[in-house]
């Protein structure tokens, strides 16, 4: 949990280290876009789908790209969704080796340990893209994985939880709060040095 707040708070650091999701998804299950909103209602109920899934047995993590400035020095891969998910697999697979979903405004990747899923491609390929807006691409992403499950052979319930719902929009408030309080804390510090008296 405190590793996951400080990848929260410091995501400049995180751009700056080669392909960013690489690092994310290690800790966590979805990867958003940098400086994007999205609805937090919305990016719970992708949280509720990735938990249902994985109790079903269909473990998966996903990666929303809305821009080039989200891949870090993998820029070159953007809007190729595909390769990119083959990529960020290989990456991942000395710790993680099951599915990766990546959603970019021009569509879907899918890859398990690094590796194409031919069935999956033809699914996905079908699905319309969601374009660069970044609520549009986290409800893409959950339809997706329904979509995926089930072809495998895996229904998740129709219904969010309200109880896991709501446990991820604390962890999303709790998150926002330690943010608003860093920065605050900042601030502090910023205008007591502008006040202090200058040294002779």
């Amino acid at each position: 949990m405190i590793a996951a707040l400080l990848l929260l708070c410091s995501p400049a650091a995180a751009r700056a280290n080669g392909d960013p999701a690489s690092d994310y998804l290690l800790l966590q299950s979805i990867f958003l876009p940098f400086d994007a909103k999205v609805d937090a209602d919305v990016t719970a109920r992708l949280s509720d789908v990735i938990r249902a899934a994985g109790k079903a047995d269909f473990p998966i993590k996903v990666a929303v790209i809305r821009t080039r400035y989200d891949l870090g020095t993998a820029f070159s891969l953007y809007n190729k969704a595909q390769r990119y998910a083959q990529f960020l697999g290989l990456e991942l697979s000395f710790q993680y080796r099951d599915r990766l979903l990546v959603v970019m405004p021009n569509g879907f990747g899918y890859a398990v340990n690094g590796k194409p899923d031919v069935r999956a491609a033809k699914l996905l390929v079908a699905r319309p893209a969601p374009g660069a807006d970044a609520t549009k691409q986290v409800e893409a992403a959950t339809a997706a994985v329904r979509a995926l499950a089930a072809a495998e052979g895996h229904v998740l319930p129709a219904g969010d939880s309200g109880g896991a719902s709501s446990a991820t929009r604390d962890r999303i408030a709790i998150a926002a709060g330690a943010l608003a309080l860093a920065a605050a804390l900042a601030a502090i510090v910023l205008y007591r040095r502008t006040r202090a008296p200058a040294t002779e």
